[in-house]
């Protein structure tokens, strides 16, 4: 059966709040409780806010930003944008007053949601750089009565339904002119280097990657999908218009500190992360079964042990029986239920996207009978391009290109080139940059990868990763990061250097849930986590592991020195991107004083 298509992602919701009308869509957390929305309160929601929008006087194409953390509010004010023939613009709630001021003035918003007074002080701070903005929307809370720059979301509604009852028509008219080349989304870059770029992204561009996930039935709609991500990001967005096209009920709150328990009262089918969420709860599993030692760590290592002989089984395509299969259904009741239980139990599969997903952890999840299908993509495809799927899926790859999608390997240095639905339509404003990665419709990734006979991709490395040793090696540090923090419980991040060096360092933080508890164990005593990174102890603990790697790699890929750093990464501190990204860059220039002790020095390991 053919995909149905849709003109705009307008078009979409129209048809899903006909088809679906009393069906739960989303489920939002408010007052210490979860509360649901169905697909009629999502239409006659947003279009109260286009309507609003329009009372206010915006005009087709005109963008519109929204400052706020994940929640119900956020779609609703998307689709209200896109409703009244505007664009929206994201901006992460954890960007800093003058990031969000450059995003503003750059896409020429005109209107900014914001959720709450904290959200909106970083534009009150900014209110002089920012003359086209007209209106603030505060989704929580009333603006201050004497501020008219402010205006809350329930003033929005009432002046909405005001304007529709006004305007019959109007808004059907309106909304049905949206085009499928009209702008939808311009989502800012993380800026790791350089200025931020604006990547414009179609209705036709969302429309592509909803239809094309609906055609591979990677979500169905009695899935109940958790969606905690930042909606500000194309790896949220496109969970987003996904379920807006395949009617699954989604839980929208991107409260991550209390994600576990709030899983424990949904208990969601289907749940997007980035590969950290994996790696901190492999991690923690893992010292958990050590700590607790004795019969229950061999019994963990048996349950493991049970789980990779039966994924190897399903990898094939094959189900466990006779003695195999009773004694995974006893490691089940054992072990993986335990795991499966932190999740709420009923987990079909998990996305993994972002950023690359160590296979060894996939295949441990695997073991635990958890599905991890990791994906790829980039903004400047609508994220989506690559996926395993869940009857489809190789540990190691990023899966097959979805329907439509072409792919081809430069000969010259491997890198990735796509074309296809969900390629962006160039660079805001920036049109010499869209022509270095536009090339005859071929979008120049960055990336350097192989497909294989199958189909399936294999992400190696990114391109401007890659180090050079001054004795001319290749290495791709992103493989052995990801293999040291697999064989390192004590690791949290590693950001491996070397290019043009005689040899590679690794600039590691420490994962305090697991280094904490050993230490304390052994009677070492320690202020804090820069006290604890200092110690010999630590050091040594660390540098056991990551010796054990280097005997596994060839002389030229071997971290010869490392560097406990004083604090793990962070936004706040600026390593990380909203998407929980290293930014590679700025860890090296920020510690570069480290970097040339390290290669100043003769001793193995620096305090």
């Amino acid at each position: 059966m053919s995909e149905r298509s849709f003109e705009s992602i307008v078009e979409m919701l129209h048809y899903r709040v006909a088809e679906s009308a009393d069906a739960d869509a989303m489920y939002g957390y408010r007052d210490g409780a979860w509360y649901t929305m169905n697909w009629r309160e999502v239409g006659e929601r947003s279009r109260r806010i286009a309507c609003g929008l329009l009372s206010l006087g915006i005009e087709h194409g005109d963008r519109v930003a929204i400052l706020s953390m994940t929640r119900p509010e956020w779609i609703l004010a998307d689709y209200g944008v896109l409703g009244a023939g505007g664009a929206t613009s994201t901006i992460f709630s954890s960007n800093t007053p003058a990031e969000c001021a450059f995003i503003l003035v750059d896409s020429g918003s005109v209107f900014c949601f914001v959720e709450d007074a904290e959200q909106a002080a970083k534009l009150v701070e900014q209110k002089e750089n920012l003359p086209l903005v007209r209106k603030v929307i505060w989704i929580d809370g009333q603006p201050p009565a004497e501020d008219d720059w402010m205006l809350s979301l329930a003033d929005l509604y009432a002046a909405g339904e005001d304007w529709d009852n006004g305007n019959p028509g109007k808004y059907d008219e309106i909304s049905g002119s949206v085009k499928s080349t009209d702008l939808a989304t311009l989502i800012y870059t993380s800026g790791t280097t350089g200025r931020p770029k604006g990547v414009m992204l179609t209705h036709s561009n969302w429309v592509y990657e909803a239809c094309a996930t609906h055609q591979i039935a990677l979500l169905k709609s009695d899935d109940l999908q958790y969606l905690f991500l930042p909606l500000a990001h194309s790896f949220a967005k496109v969970l987003q218009v996904t379920f807006l096209r395949t009617a699954t009920p989604t839980a929208v709150h991107g409260d991550i500190d209390g994600l576990i328990g709030y899983l424990g009262e949904i208990h969601p089918t289907v749940m997007a992360a980035v590969p950290r969420v994996y790696e901190k709860v492999y991690n923690k599993v893992v010292s958990g079964a050590k700590d607790a030692g004795g019969l229950k760590y061999k019994i963990f290592k048996w349950a493991v042990e049970v789980g990779k002989e039966v994924s190897v089984l399903r990898q094939q395509g094959k189900e466990a029986s006779g003695l195999l299969a009773l004694k995974h259904k006893l490691a089940d009741k054992l072990v993986y239920s335990k795991l499966k239980a932190r999740f709420g139990g009923r987990i079909r599969f998990f996305v993994s996207g972002g950023a690359p997903l160590s296979r060894e952890i996939a295949e441990f999840f695997h073991a635990a009978d958890l599905l991890v299908l990791e994906g790829y993509g980039l903004t400047e495809t609508a994220a989506a391009t690559f996926i395993n799927r869940v009857d489809q899926y190789k540990f190691g790859t990023v899966g097959p290109a979805l329907p439509g999608t072409e792919v081809k390997i430069a000969e010259a240095d491997g890198e990735i080139l796509v074309r296809g639905g969900g390629v962006m339509q160039g660079y805001y404003n920036m049109p010499e940059e869209t022509a270095e990665t536009l090339v005859d419709g071929w979008l120049l990734t960055g990336d350097i990868g192989e497909v294989d006979s199958d189909g399936f991709l294999r992400i190696t490395d990114r391109k401007k990763d890659l180090i050079v040793t001054a004795g001319g090696k290749n290495v791709a540090p992103q493989y052995v990061e990801n293999l040291l923090k697999v064989a390192s419980e004590w690791v949290s991040q590693v950001v491996m250097l070397g290019d043009r060096r005689p040899f590679c360092i690794a600039l590691i933080t420490i994962d305090e849930e697991t280094v904490g508890p050993w230490a304390q164990q052994q009677g070492i005593e320690f202020k804090d986590y820069a006290d604890l990174s200092r110690r010999q102890e630590v050091h040594d603990l660390v540098w056991a592991d990551m010796a054990k790697l280097n005997s596994k790699l060839a002389s030229y890929e071997q971290v010869k020195k490392i560097k406990l750093l004083p604090n793990d990464f962070s936004q706040e501190t600026g390593e990380l991107t909203p998407k929980m990204s290293i930014k590679r860059k700025v860890v090296e220039k920020k510690y570069t004083s480290y970097v040339e002790e390290l290669y100043a020095s003769k001793k193995r390991v620096e305090l």
